[in-house]
């Protein structure tokens, strides 16, 4: 019997740990990432120095077996069942599988405020990738804001990169976050943890019911208003390290059809979504974090290997760190007032310069597109999507080709075959009849 071959799309730390897990399941496992190399933006870089002995040890299991890495590739479009095109540096690509796992991973969300377009304004994960990359902050003056234990996180590694940081604004309530510490209890790895993570940085200002109302500044930020329980603060600043949680990335899940309910994608107990042998792990399910992130690549790599009872093994552990990840969304819920902090002049959509006045009479994403190209720019609308979601509750109506920004090479090249064609000329048929109704 033929080997299943076994395509994973993400190589963080769910797409490593499905790798592995078809790979030992005795699949034909190739992998590919966006990124120069694995780990995804928890584990980034990975090697020698990956930030924990967890980490390591997953680096270590996937070199040691036969799986075909291919770093710097980015999937752009999924024309036909069975196959996927990407750019790899400038060259198109184009993959085929019998199995498909994807493990796209998320990214920070964003909620616009008037001056959050200024430089130095950037996202709490972001300003931590940067610093990692070797950007210089010792003694520089930081400001952490949003929500979620990001925060705290990132906190920490700034101040041992010498950062001053000046306080950490949380939007959630103190009771709200009183009772998810208590519930940490179940999971006392995690508990562990947040109380390392805030003893480290016990001199900062932790701020419950905070948040930013305007970022102050002329060619860059030099000063932070904000909202507290105690009346508006200010803090000089040369950096605004600002996020609101995280969503899952959907683009690549509604490229190949997928069906997403609410933001998550529809899985079953295998993580098979509703397209047969299509399986997907990780954020876009909902977030759940790196340790929901690996059981969930190890189910879906062994089910789509053929191992399901190996599969189902996992399946208590997922639901208890499912579990875990409902008490998280619960207790950072944004609250109102955070959703409504743009004013009319204020950009929503960076891209195409898009305010929140242009888009306020429009009733959802297809007219806003049309009428103001917001969300039609370089991101595509990964950073302007989930902010208008959380302002006018719209979502994504549909996903193209090409899902992200590739070289036009590339995105020739994936057309050329009949078959392709034949299925463009649909869709632009489908596209025309939309319109004319």
């Amino acid at each position: 019997m033929a080997k299943p071959r076994v395509l994973i799309v993400g190589g963080g730390p769910g797409g490593m740990a499905a790798a592995v897990a078809a790979a030992e399941g005795n699949a034909s496992v190739t992998l590919l990432d966006q990124n120069p190399a694995l780990g995804g933006q928890i584990w980034r870089g990975g090697g020698p120095t990956a930030p924990s002995t967890v980490a390591q040890s997953w680096f270590d299991r996937l070199r040691r077996l036969a799986i075909d890495v291919h770093p710097r590739t980015t999937v752009f479009a999924a024309y036909r069942p069975g196959e996927l095109h990407a750019d790899q540096r400038g060259i198109a690509k184009t993959f085929t599988y019998d199995r498909l796992i994807l493990a796209p991973g998320g990214r920070e969300r964003f909620l616009p405020f008037p001056g959050w377009t200024l430089p130095g304004v950037v996202g709490a994960g972001g300003l931590q990738a940067l610093v990692k990359s070797g950007m210089p902050i010792s003694g520089q003056r930081v400001v952490i804001a949003g929500s979620g234990p990001l925060l705290l996180a990132v906190a920490d590694y700034l101040l041992h990169a010498g950062a001053r940081v000046a306080a950490i604004l949380e939007q959630a309530s103190w009771q709200r976050l009183a009772a998810f510490g208590l519930g940490l209890l179940r999971w006392p790895g995690k508990l562990w943890r947040a109380m390392r993570l805030r003893l480290a940085a016990w001199r900062i200002p932790y701020l419950t019911d905070a948040w930013v109302v305007e970022a102050c500044g002329s060619e860059r930020i030099r000063k932070v208003k904000a909202r507290t329980a105690r009346g508006f603060r200010e803090w000089e600043c040369d950096w605004l390290a600002c996020g609101f949680g995280l969503v899952g990335n959907l683009e690549c899940p509604s490229l190949v059809g997928c069906r997403v309910v609410q933001g998550a994608v529809q899985v079953d107990e295998h993580l098979m979504t509703s397209i047969p042998h299509v399986y997907c792990v990780g954020e876009p399910l909902g977030i759940g974090g790196v340790d929901c992130a690996l059981i969930e690549g190890q189910m879906a790599g062994y089910a789509a290997a053929g191992q399901l009872d190996q599969a189902r093994r996992l399946l208590p552990e997922r639901k208890r760190w499912r579990r875990f990840a409902a008490r998280l969304e619960a207790a950072f819920t944004l609250r109102p007032e955070v959703r409504q902090l743009a004013q009319e002049p204020t950009i929503l959509c960076r891209c195409e310069d898009v305010t929140l006045g242009q888009l306020k009479d429009h009733e959802n994403w297809r007219s806003a597109k049309l009428q103001t190209r917001c969300g039609m720019g370089p991101c595509q609308g990964r950073v302007c999507g989930p902010a208008v979601e959380a302002i006018f509750g719209w979502r994504h109506e549909s996903i193209r080709p090409p899902i992200l920004p590739v070289c036009v090479d590339s995105l020739l090249a994936s057309t050329q075959t009949e078959g392709v064609q034949h299925a463009l000329a649909g869709s632009d048929a489908r596209d025309h009849n939309a319109l004319s109704n």
